[in-house]
């Protein structure tokens, strides 16, 4: 009979093997050395934590032969059995899990993002510089053409500060809520009916991350948010399929604005950088307005007319 370690925790040697023995728990561990004493790795073993026996026995038998695509498979099941959890779980769990996910999901695009201005950064570094040599007789016309250069943009400010534009489109149907938005039912017996779905074309942001089910009072599916849209020189008549970068003002009502719901006359901002267009300063123009001439939830995409 070995020293007990502790009030209800004992060692036997039986034959060869060592015992650990608890009221609930019968286990077998190391093989001790002959006479009845604990070796080095017995002591070690009762003193080390659960999660070490899996590296230690790893160390010594080695792994199994398809451990690799064992564990690429469980790995791909993850994801299905979160989203299995995800629509069982209710109360307090659930609450706690939409908020890691949020975390988990705002930190994601935040690394995206960064990533993407970091490629972008360098792009521009890396670009070579193409500066000719300006002759003599030149280099006073950009001085010269300042004043003009900076009414111009004063204009241009103002015009955009009044939101006036001579567009294509002057009057819409007016489209009421009932037509934009669908009344979702919720809760547990389905009586709540504070959600609405938009019915229409809407554009989100690329940071856009959804709120958690409980909270989100507008839904925007993911299949109605579009990102591009076939947008008409009318100087040039040529058509150019570009990014989206707002929703500048939907004529229909100011909630559809906030919302970034896209209806016919709706004013758009567009990424126009790789049209070559230049302000009389000679700055590359990044964003241009332009107005929405086709009902997009029925073609299925966005065809609008630049605002020149």
């Amino acid at each position: 009979h070995a020293p007990s370690f502790g009030r209800r925790q004992h060692i036997w040697l039986v034959g060869a093997e060592l015992l650990l023995a608890r009221p609930f728990e019968r286990r077998l561990i190391l093989p001790a050395h002959r006479g009845g004493h604990l070796s080095k790795a017995a002591v070690q073993c009762v003193d080390m934590a659960q999660g070490d026996y899996i590296e230690l026995h790893q160390k010594r038998q080695g792994k199994r032969l398809d451990h690799e695509e064992r564990q690429r498979k469980k790995e791909a099941r993850k994801g299905h059995k979160r989203a299995e959890y995800a629509g069982k779980v209710r109360g307090l769990r659930a609450k706690q899990l939409n908020k890691k996910r949020y975390a988990e999901k705002a930190e994601m695009k935040k690394t995206i993002k960064q990533h993407n201005e970091r490629l972008n950064k360098h792009k521009t570094q890396e670009a070579p510089e193409n500066k000719e040599a300006v002759p003599a007789y030149l280099l006073d016309r950009e001085g010269m053409s300042h004043a003009k250069v900076l009414s111009n943009s004063i204009k241009q400010k103002r015009k955009e500060k009044a939101g006036k534009w001579n567009v294509p489109i002057p009057k819409v149907r007016p489209v009421g809520e009932d037509e934009v938005f669908k009344v979702v039912k919720s809760g547990k017996r389905k009586k709540k009916q504070w959600k609405r779905m938009v019915n229409k074309v809407s554009f989100v942001g690329e940071s856009f991350t959804r709120k958690p089910p409980k909270f989100e009072r507008f839904i925007r599916p993911a299949a109605l948010r579009f990102k591009k849209a076939h947008v008409t020189h009318p100087e040039l008549k040529a058509t150019f399929q570009l990014d989206l970068i707002g929703v500048k003002k939907n004529p229909q009502s100011p909630l559809y604005t906030s919302l970034g719901v896209i209806t016919k006359g709706t004013v758009i901002e567009v990424n126009c950088s790789d049209l070559g267009l230049v302000t009389p300063s000679g700055k590359v123009v990044w964003g241009k307005y332009a107005q929405v001439t086709n009902n997009p939830e029925n073609d299925g995409c966005i065809n609008a007319v630049l605002l020149v």
